[in-house]
């Protein structure tokens, strides 16, 4: 299967979306993301707004504890 550029946007893409969603769940705001993941509330909102496409997996592997959610369904394709 050939894999191009835009479909690794779209796994950021999908990444920030998902992250919006679990911490909406929560009834947190970004800036109470940002602080218990020690991550800026700019941060925050760079990939939930998908602008900022350089996040490692660390970083989601650390959101997902945060949030308490397994790590791969930040990885699903929802468009809730």
């Amino acid at each position: 299967m050939k894999v191009s550029r835009a479909d690794e946007n779209y796994v950021y893409y999908y990444v920030g979306k998902n992250i919006k969603k679990y911490r909406k769940e929560k009834g947190w705001t970004q800036a109470e993301l940002a602080e218990k993941a020690l991550y800026s509330k700019q941060f925050i909102s760079n990939m939930e707004n998908d602008t900022h496409q350089t996040f490692s997996l660390g970083t989601v592997w650390r959101l997902s504890k945060v949030l308490e959610v397994d790590i791969y369904k930040f990885f699903l394709e929802n468009d809730e």
